[in-house]
């Protein structure tokens, strides 16, 4: 009798411990834990008691950050389909109109910055539909609920303190921070490091305006793809056929580490030819892509221009929508 009491005893313990809430130290950090705990890193780094109490008065948690940042296009719709809705005819014309009305401002900065117009125009028109589309999502509370969220934590909180100190210095208004679900701004969806790094106040009124300024938004973004690299007059990509079986290991399906770059002389060989038939007109060294990883699926020979727009944007189907609508844009 006094074993099976043990035992009873034992059993109703186990149960009860199992019912209790789990400690604090093993229970799942909530975003208020989250965000008490980011402040003090954020002081213990030189933002000021002030900025913080102003940045996040209003912060909140966003779910629908959360489905937004795991329902990305670049990762379900095909290389045919997301082309085709970003560079398109419709678009080209807008960009024509937009390039006339602001003639002037467009050469200018293509001769400082050494980067075509149509490039800009593409950038600008796919990013945010010539600043129709700038986003209305708090941008503070999307870069804190992508800080809290695990799946890119490290990334999304270092912008989100580079925004704090822009902040801190009256770099940028708080109040108008505004734009896409992933805390991207302006016209030409610029992160808080790219603001940091490359904005320029180009209209000479001591400020740096990526939403309303017209002037600083071109000459940021132009100041930005010159300084990672862009060759003007260069080629950004081919597309190609291919009339022979390519090695797997020369085709690059993910933006990440593009690699096997050969020159097109080396690719002819190989028994891959220009779409449209004509002949290629460099000898440069470029690399093979096919964004949807399939046989028969669109195929680019992709030059150096081309791995600069990853930069902006490492999604092998939205260099191929930029460049494809600059193209456009030149005819």
């Amino acid at each position: 009798m006094r074993l099976k009491f043990k035992f009873t005893l034992f059993f109703l313990l186990i149960n009860f411990l199992l019912l209790q809430p789990m400690n604090s130290s093993f229970a799942e950090e909530s975003f208020e834990q989250w965000l008490q705990s980011y402040k003090k890193s954020a002081l213990s780094k030189g933002i000021s008691q002030e900025t913080l109490n102003i940045a996040f008065k209003n912060v909140r948690f966003l779910e629908q950050v959360i489905k937004y940042d795991r329902k990305q296009p670049e990762f379900y719709e095909d290389t045919v389909t997301y082309v085709g809705k970003r560079a398109n005819s419709s678009r080209a014309e807008k960009a024509k109109n937009l390039l006339n009305k602001n003639k002037n401002l467009f050469h200018d900065v293509e001769e400082k910055f050494n980067v075509e117009k149509e490039i800009l125009l593409a950038l600008w028109g796919i990013e945010t539909n010539f600043g129709k589309h700038v986003g209305k999502m708090d941008i503070i509370s999307s870069l804190a609920t992508l800080s809290f969220d695990k799946r890119r934590r490290d990334f999304f909180s270092s912008q989100l303190l580079i925004l704090l100190k822009l902040i801190d210095k009256k770099l940028v208004n708080p109040d108008d921070l505004f734009g896409s679900w992933a805390g991207a701004y302006g016209n030409f969806q610029f992160m808080p490091s790219t603001i940091d790094n490359y904005a320029i106040d180009y209209d000479g009124n001591s400020k740096i305006d990526l939403k309303f300024s017209l002037e600083d938004s071109l000459a940021s973004a132009a100041n930005y793809i010159n300084r990672i690299g862009w060759k003007k007059g260069q080629p950004c990509f081919y597309r190609v056929k291919l009339t022979r079986e390519i090695k797997k290991k020369l085709i690059n399906s993910s933006a990440r580490g593009i690699k096997n770059r050969l020159k097109i002389s080396k690719w002819k060989k190989k028994g891959v030819i220009n779409y449209d038939g004509t002949k290629f007109e460099t000898n440069l060294k470029a690399a093979l892509i096919i964004p949807d990883g399939k046989p028969n699926s669109p195929a680019f020979l992709v030059f150096g221009n081309y791995e600069k727009i990853l930069k902006w944007n490492r999604s092998l189907r939205f260099g191929i929508s930029v460049c494809t609508l600059a193209n456009m844009i030149k005819i």
